[in-house]
């Protein structure tokens, strides 16, 4: 969540690298200013968003277009796709706003626009932690109406939330007029950085939790089922090493694109080099690229829509078998 304040900020900031390296924050420009050079980190931030605006859109236009993807695991990760989508179109007109209409109130917009879009990637994120826990944990009550009515208001809860501090910066909680308690990213304030950050770390505490949670089911499920078959085979090793692997690598991309924007976001001073921040916030954005790999293309029911939306090989009415989330 707090990167999305920190993503946004960076775009709608009007960030430029000055002559030399000098040391400021990213920051909005609050006079009227001649066209100015194009910076390559800000170019960067630009094709990053029309990457993930371009995956994203396609793991949408799939979910809606396919009848089949309509259970809870599949809105989850349609609602990640969805919010990755709005953060990458917002990067997008961030650069085209800083360039091309060069405005304090436009960039407040955008950055409320991606402090909320990325907000919902994050809330997203943890909604499909708790998802797959849940599939596991309570596995045979896992597909009743209150499952659908618990991830319902998880969304809902997610989108709010994020929808609302989006509205701060927008609502005046920026160091426009007042310099002194500007953040690393401007113009969001220390206060609002801290916000974030804490929400993030908090998030992401609570992820590697159920992910610890989530690797001792699945080792004990494998234990027992070798001991219905009186011996320990190796595929069941196998098995077990390859899901334990495959959190580890969700968990580890997911702390590895974030954690040091969040923690720089804390740490940080407005004088530092804006470098530093534009080098932190980069692979934050990377996050939302690899998302749709990660919880969609991987699929084989959305890599299967695939085709129908694209090639026609298959036919629209092919019945498709349930899978738990724990498959995504």
């Amino acid at each position: 969540m707090e990167a999305a304040a920190a993503l946004n900020e960076s775009g709608a900031a009007a960030p430029r690298l000055p002559a030399g390296g000098g040391n400021s924050s990213l920051e909005l420009s609050s006079r009227p200013p001649a066209p100015a050079a194009l910076n390559p980190w800000d170019v960067m931030l630009c094709v990053s968003g029309t990457a993930i605006a371009c995956e994203n859109a396609l793991v949408v236009a799939i979910i809606c277009y396919s009848p089949s993807l309509r259970t809870p695991m599949f809105v989850l990760v349609g609602s990640l796709a969805t919010a990755d989508l709005l953060a990458g179109l917002g990067l997008i007109l961030n650069f085209v706003f800083q360039y091309v209409i060069p405005s304090e109130t436009v960039s407040l917009l955008t950055v409320g626009f991606l402090v909320a879009s990325f907000a919902a990637s994050v809330s997203s994120l943890l909604a499909i932690t708790v998802d797959r826990y849940l599939s596991l944990y309570n596995a045979l009550t896992y597909y009743s109406e209150r499952t659908v009515l618990c991830i319902h208001t998880m969304l809902a809860g997610a989108w709010g939330v994020s929808l609302c501090l989006g509205l701060l910066p927008v609502l005046g909680w920026n160091c426009l007029h007042d310099r002194t308690s500007c953040s690393v990213v401007r113009p969001l304030t220390k206060s609002n950085v801290t916000l974030l950050s804490a929400s993030f770390f908090l998030i992401f505490l609570i992820m590697l939790h159920l992910y610890i949670e989530i690797c001792k089911i699945v080792c004990r499920h494998a234990h027992q089922i070798a001991l219905q078959q009186h011996f320990l085979t190796a595929s069941h090793y196998v098995t077990t090493k390859k899901g334990v692997s495959t959190l580890a690598i969700i968990l580890g991309t997911f702390g590895a694109s974030w954690l040091p924007f969040a923690i720089y976001c804390v740490v940080g001073d407005p004088d530092y080099p804006s470098v530093y921040t534009y080098a932190t916030l980069l692979p934050a954005t990377y996050n939302s690229m690899i998302n749709p790999i990660i919880y969609a293309y991987r699929n084989q029911e959305i890599q299967r829509s695939m085709w129908v939306l694209f090639c026609g090989c298959f036919q629209a009415k092919v019945s498709f078998r349930s899978r738990s989330p724990s498959d995504v």
